[in-house]
């Protein structure tokens, strides 16, 4: 290695020990600034609550701070109210409220207003600790309907995936929404599955957290004969290798024949001692349910079927599948 290329692998280093110490510096900001809010909006709500504060106070606060403060920004009377609303939304909440300054106040602000129900909130605080989301892909998680479609979610998956230890319906979903790609009009698997690669952020964070990237078209071999896997990733929680097979028509029984060989040729060359069996999802243009069930009921291989959408699915018909859901529960539990 010549002397250029030393100073370049030093350099390379300094930057990162800068890029670590700024990284470290902001999360400790943004950590006592969101304790700042959560203690003023814990003071405020106790004022308001027993009546000693009224909005003319709440207004009184917010002038007395830019006088005394005037390059500080957020703390107007809606700043502030937003603060107590911050406060009260989460502190009774046990899960939840130590999690609260590790999330952005931006995303924060984001939940509070795009978010009605607790529930909805608490679920997409804990996506974010876990995936560590920035604010636009909490933005996106929000409008592609991540909690909708996973409360909603009973993915069809076979007998023998049901078996594993973790949950697969919180780490697989029974609709993917790829809003991201820009498919022709007469689009095949093969342009999907380049575009899906191309967007390859996108694609992961719609996939979950836990999915690293192992290769395209993945070669196996058996026998004088070489097979190629769509797409092939690894779970960390899951740990095992995970086979993604893209169809771009209806899911058709004859399909499963296909992954299951992928499987048992992961399992047999691939799979290291310690992983679990692989996993395979077939991510198709549309299923027919009974067709899917039926097709599931004695296959023996750990596999989960999918379909897609090209774009967001209307938020408003997800929240009331959801709510028709949550009444029909609360009907059959007073029926018990």
């Amino acid at each position: 290695m010549g002397k250029d290329q030393l100073q370049n692998t030093d350099f390379k280093h300094i930057i990162g020990l800068i890029s670590n110490a700024q990284n470290k510096a902001f999360k400790a900001v943004n950590k006592e600034l969101v304790l700042l809010y959560w203690e003023i909006g814990s003071f405020v709500s106790g004022k308001v609550d027993s009546g000693a504060w009224g909005d003319g106070v709440v207004v009184k606060l917010a002038g007395h701070i830019k006088s005394h403060y005037p390059n500080l920004k957020g703390f107007t009377k809606r700043g502030l109210y937003r603060m107590k609303q911050f406060y009260e939304t989460y502190h009774k909440i046990e899960k939840v409220s130590p999690l609260v300054t590790q999330l952005s106040w931006s995303n924060h602000l984001m939940l509070l207003s795009k978010c009605k129900s607790i529930e909805e909130k608490q679920f997409y605080i804990l996506l974010s600790v876990k995936e560590k989301l920035s604010f636009r892909e909490l933005q996106r998680q929000i409008e592609s309907g991540v909690f909708e479609r996973t409360m909603l979610a009973a993915p069809n998956v076979s007998t023998p995936l049901t078996h594993f230890q973790n949950n697969v319906n919180q780490v697989f979903k029974d609709t993917y929404v790829f809003e991201f790609l820009d498919l022709p009009i007469n689009y095949n698997e093969q342009d999907l599955q380049n575009q899906l690669l191309v967007n390859l952020k996108k694609f992961l964070l719609e996939l979950g957290g836990g999915f690293s990237f192992v290769g395209q078209e993945y070669r196996i071999q058996v026998g004088l004969h070489d097979y190629y896997i769509d797409l092939l990733f690894f779970h960390r929680e899951l740990q095992c290798l995970v086979a993604v097979e893209l169809k771009t028509t209806e899911f058709k029984p004859e399909f499963l024949g296909k992954l299951n060989f992928y499987l048992e040729a992961l399992d047999t060359d691939v799979k290291m001692p310690h992983e679990n069996p692989s996993i395979g999802i077939l991510i198709c243009k549309g299923k027919d349910t009974e067709v899917v069930e039926f097709a599931l009921r004695r296959n023996i291989s750990p596999t989960l079927i999918a379909d897609y959408e090209t774009r967001l699915i209307d938020k408003k018909l997800l929240k009331k599948k959801l709510h028709d859901l949550y009444l029909l529960f609360d009907q059959k539990q007073n029926e018990l």
